[in-house]
């Protein structure tokens, strides 16, 4: 009896030292890595892509009504995550921004090459110390606001070149796309890049930026899957356009010592997109007779029967938030650049994987209609302070030339 009951007390030590050490290794354990934000579930080798459909923008809307505000898809071979609340844009824009600041190229840009990679702004993987030069070089010479003041008289100048061309055009079909790109391009220097426009069947600059944006905005195998397909002729197609562009600026180049594709990213960038906005809010303020009007009287109020100067833009409070509404209801990149992770990290308690893509769509109240009234009581600015109204981006991939295009599109609008 006394041998059973040393052997029974034995035992029970032993399951307790084993509990005790069952319980030490658990804790000692690395936490567990928090799981993929949800989504969609992926189709065998395609993933997510046929879920995308013609207008992936609302498609995604449409993801984040069901899924949450951070959502999840494979394209492929691709990862990508999308965020689409402000409390999403600001883990990923700010809490988080040195690790996803890095940028995924797709491989119809010459970016995609290291050589043209480390002088590429929009496109450089990552914030490296070459991003940051060019970064201060744009803030300090071209977009600083002694460099756009300076030019004030000269923007006011071309504007009324442009009302002048539009007086003697009343009563004739005028494409006001060709006429407001026109309008931004020819200035200073750039004027005479436009005036070497091409006469021949492949149209214009405007054309031909036109054309690389299309080769961007088009899904391309390569960006899907690790092979370099050249089945649909996207990169030869962006080759033969950059090509005739840089033939078009070669002249301008070498006069005054600038690399061709940083000129191409600053003036295809700071053009296409600002005309567009400025096309689209034609269009909402035509179709809003009552909009219109307001606009109007506040011009009225405020300039006389002058045409208003660049200073007294400050002063035009609706004008300013239908130019905001604009950018909201027809951003020029409806889902921004894509940003790419440079190491893991959680975000809203997920997890996003090391070179994950990421790209941001919002919702909004009413989301179709042409409201500029939701901006006059709104703080919400160009720089996406607040997350939530982010045309320009933010953080440190924000679009460096935003101080321009903030005088630039309601300039000619209001004109």
């Amino acid at each position: 009896m006394a041998l059973k009951g040393v052997t029974e007390g034995g035992t029970y030590l032993l399951l307790l030292f084993l509990l005790f050490i069952l319980k030490n290794l658990k804790s000692s354990r690395p936490p567990k890595t928090p799981p993929l934000p949800p989504g969609p579930k992926p189709w065998p080798v395609v993933g997510n892509i046929l879920h995308m459909g013609k207008k992936p923008h609302l498609t995604l809307t449409s993801f984040a009504q069901t899924y949450g505000p951070l959502v999840s898809l494979r394209l492929g071979t691709q990862t990508l995550v999308v965020g689409s609340s402000s409390a999403a844009a600001m883990e990923i824009l700010k809490t988080h921004d040195r690790v996803l600041s890095g940028r995924w190229v797709p491989f119809v840009s010459p970016a995609k090459s290291l050589e043209m990679n480390h002088i590429s702004m929009s496109w450089s993987v990552e914030c490296n110390e070459n991003w940051k030069y060019l970064r201060t070089l744009c803030r300090t010479e071209l977009f600083s606001g002694a460099a756009l003041e300076s030019q004030a008289c000269l923007r006011e100048k071309k504007v009324k070149d442009m009302v002048k061309y539009l007086s003697g055009m009343e009563g004739k079909v005028v494409k006001i796309a060709e006429v407001v790109f026109a309008t931004l391009f020819n200035l200073d220097a750039l004027k005479r890049l436009y005036y070497l426009r091409g006469r021949g069947g492949d149209g214009g600059i405007k054309d031909r930026i036109g054309r690389i944006l299309e080769a961007y905005a088009t899904p391309n195998l390569s960006d899907f899957y690790p092979v370099n397909s050249t089945l649909q002729g996207l990169q030869k197609k962006s080759e033969v356009v950059l090509e005739r562009v840089y033939a078009m600026w070669e002249p301008i180049v070498e006069e005054r010592k600038v690399r061709l594709y940083a000129l191409q990213e600053l003036l295809t960038a700071g053009t296409d997109t600002s005309a567009s906005t400025i096309e689209w809010a034609m269009a909402e303020l035509m179709k809003s007779p009552e909009c219109m009007t307001k606009v109007h009287e506040e011009l009225v109020r405020e300039a006389g029967q002058d045409l208003p100067k660049e200073s007294q833009l400050s002063q035009l409070t609706y004008l300013q938030v239908c130019v905001k509404e604009s950018l909201r209801l027809h951003p020029p990149t409806p889902l921004m650049l894509p940003h790419r992770a440079l190491d893991s990290c959680q975000v809203m308690n997920y997890t996003v994987p090391k070179n994950a893509q990421l790209v941001r769509p919002m919702s909004w109240e009413d989301p179709l209609k042409f409201k500029p009234e939701r901006f006059l009581s709104s703080t919400l600015d160009f720089k996406g302070n607040d997350f939530e109204f982010l045309p320009f981006g933010a953080g440190r991939r924000i679009c460096p030339g935003l101080p321009m295009a903030a005088r630039h599109v309601p300039l000619v609008l209001v004109h």
